[in-house]
């Protein structure tokens, strides 16, 4: 069974059920140690005390927060657990907002939520009742020394939560902006042809790191003695006439459906003759009443 990152109860009005969260996700990625170049010997990181100049060893350290310029008061555990919220064992819901108000630029990390013991019941209630209403849940919950707000969703299994960020914690960039003025509505109604040519079906499984694949490729290759062939440098051409690039870009996605045409109507060409239809015999057509 995968450990939870959280356990307690969530509250929903005046029920309450045990609940534990599990990370829905994490990135892959290729690790490397760092070495000492003339022997390749791990390289060891040393704690180091400066005022007594000499290394110190990992049992005599402690928390500390610098509240002015080389001046530090010191935190322990139990200092943290004092102050912890009663979020730390409750996960309470504040309210419930529309899921299309939700800007995913607020979604930190993403976590199932699963029913404890005896929870089973209350738990699908609130499952079913998300799913029905297309409402999201907002609530409160302390973990890794920080209160969090937190939406809960009703996704293919069970609820999943996402931890957000708060609203100051969003940042303003003045360069983040668009000037619609600047759009031509045939080139528009061009861009508009090629997504909908490029359109498909949502199937995450199709897509995968190239990049460390790449790197697993070149790290095979020196492990066995071989040569590490470089990537093609990419090449892209700066576009000068919009409208041009959109038609020669829709034409390339219209080339593998003419391709495909093509190789149905040859198939049928090197087989079998179409069966012909028969021709029709002439009706004499006849005055009314006779």
């Amino acid at each position: 069974m995968a450990s939870s990152v959280w356990k307690g109860h969530l509250t929903f009005g005046l029920v309450s059920f045990p609940v534990r969260l599990f990370s829905a996700a994490r990135s892959e990625s290729i690790s490397f140690n760092l070495l000492h170049k003339d022997d390749h010997s791990r390289i060891k990181q040393v704690t180091y005390c400066q005022a007594e100049d000499k290394p110190v060893p990992r049992s005599e350290l402690v928390k500390g927060y610098e509240y002015e310029k080389d001046h530090y008061v010191e935190i322990d555990e139990e200092d943290i657990r004092k102050v912890a919220p009663k979020t730390a064992k409750v996960m309470e819901i504040v309210e419930f907002v529309k899921a299309d108000q939700v800007d995913p630029i607020y979604l930190e990390s993403s976590y199932y939520m699963a029913p404890d013991d005896g929870g089973e019941k209350p738990y699908a209630l609130l499952f079913q009742a998300l799913r029905e209403s297309k409402l999201y849940a907002l609530a409160k919950v302390a973990m890794h020394n920080r209160e969090h707000i937190i939406v809960l969703r009703p996704g293919a299994k069970g609820i999943l939560s996402h931890t957000m960020y708060y609203q100051d914690e969003i940042r303003q960039v003045d360069e983040f902006r668009t000037d619609t003025s600047l759009v031509k509505e045939k080139e528009l109604e061009m861009a508009k042809m090629l997504i909908s040519a490029l359109e498909a079906d949502f199937e995450p499984e199709k897509f995968h790191d190239g990049f460390r694949d790449s790197l697993r490729k070149m790290i095979d290759a020196k492990v066995e003695g071989r040569s590490v062939v470089a990537t093609p440098a990419a090449h892209v051409a700066p576009v000068i006439d919009i409208m041009e690039a959109l038609k020669r870009s829709l034409a390339e996605k219209r080339k593998p459906v003419a391709a495909a045409a093509a190789s149905v109507g040859a198939s049928l060409s090197g087989g079998e003759e179409p069966a012909q239809e028969a021709p029709r015999k002439r009706v004499r057509k006849t005055a009314a009443g006779s």
